[in-house]
């Protein structure tokens, strides 16, 4: 049974006293393995203040997904208090606010076709050298019911592998695509132009935490193949490569869906959520056509996954 006092969960270090985050922020885990929800905070005063910004990633550290209810706040405000943790990047895909770039529109209308890439569990712009440490979304406007969105603790999908397969995997690497997610649907000049100005990236199976040092399952949604799979030790004839790989990175990306590790979100205008994009995956769950849902994103600019 996964506890509260999973080593998944406090593993992370202490960034300031616990007395000190008590006195500032009330903090109300929602489920044994990830999120919490912070009241008495205000992200646009947070955006001003670097002392509660300290408090707030300490949080994120420790529970990896953070939500927040009623942040009437600029996008100036949003920008900003992202900009704390790291500079933003804008997406070759979804079109940024013009008055505030890095600041990612995520606008679904009744009148588009469904986007794919959002209602599968994944780790943003894992297809990037340099994935994002995080991401700072609010919701601007959403379905009367529907459009949930929920992330699942990554750190603690590794740690309860079965032990062989932690030895199996523990030099892999993988390749990630966006030609093969975003650029899927593109004509094919537009895909492999895609594909030229983001090659795809390898990243190992298992990354570390640059902050705390755990261990991370890291493919998902964006990871198309293992790079180092084809090797005498795995496989003795074609038949192994053909399926053995496939099947066991399907495997891997499947431990996202146990439901122990996830925590699911139900959006208000106003409700934000910062994730640490680094031990997360998250899915958005596409179940609220014919109904409108905005939402906006600040990525923050990562580093090299080792």
């Amino acid at each position: 049974m996964n506890t509260p006092t999973s080593t998944a969960t406090l593993a992370a270090p202490a960034i300031v006293s616990a007395a000190a985050l008590q006195r500032s922020i009330h903090v109300e885990p929602l489920t044994c393995s990830i999120g919490a929800e912070l009241s008495h905070v205000n992200l646009g005063a947070a955006s001003r203040d670097p002392d509660l910004v300290a408090e707030i990633r300490a949080l994120l550290l420790r529970h990896r997904v953070l939500f927040f209810r009623d942040q009437d706040i600029s996008r100036a405000e949003h920008v900003a208090f992202a900009r704390h943790f790291g500079e933003l990047e804008d997406h070759p895909v979804a079109g940024s606010d013009p008055e505030h770039p890095g600041l990612v529109r995520i606008y679904k209308n009744p009148d588009q076709p469904a986007d794919r890439y959002e209602n599968a569990w994944h780790t943003d712009a894992t297809w990037r050298e340099k994935p994002p440490f995080g991401c700072v979304l609010r919701c601007i406007e959403c379905p009367p019911v529907g459009g949930d969105t929920m992330w699942a603790n990554m750190v603690l999908a590794y740690e309860r592998l079965p032990e062989h397969v932690k030895t199996q995997i523990a030099g892999l690497r993988a390749r990630h695509s966006i030609e093969a997610s975003f650029g899927a649907a593109m004509p094919i000049d537009k895909r492999l132009a895609l594909k030229a100005q983001f090659p795809d990236a390898e990243h190992p199976v298992v990354r570390t935490h640059p902050e705390t040092g755990e261990k991370i399952l890291f493919v998902n949604a964006f990871t198309t193949h293992f790079s180092n799979f084809h090797t005498a030790d795995n496989v003795r004839v074609g038949q192994d490569y053909t399926h053995a790989g496939p099947q066991l990175l399907q495997y891997l990306i499947g431990q996202a869906q146990i439901p122990e590790y996830q925590v699911r979100w139900r959006w208000r205008p106003n409700s934000m959520a910062m994730w640490d994009n680094r031990s997360t995956q998250h899915y958005a769950v596409m179940d609220y056509p014919p109904s409108h849902r905005k939402m906006e994103r600040a990525g923050i600019v990562g580093d090299t996954p080792f």
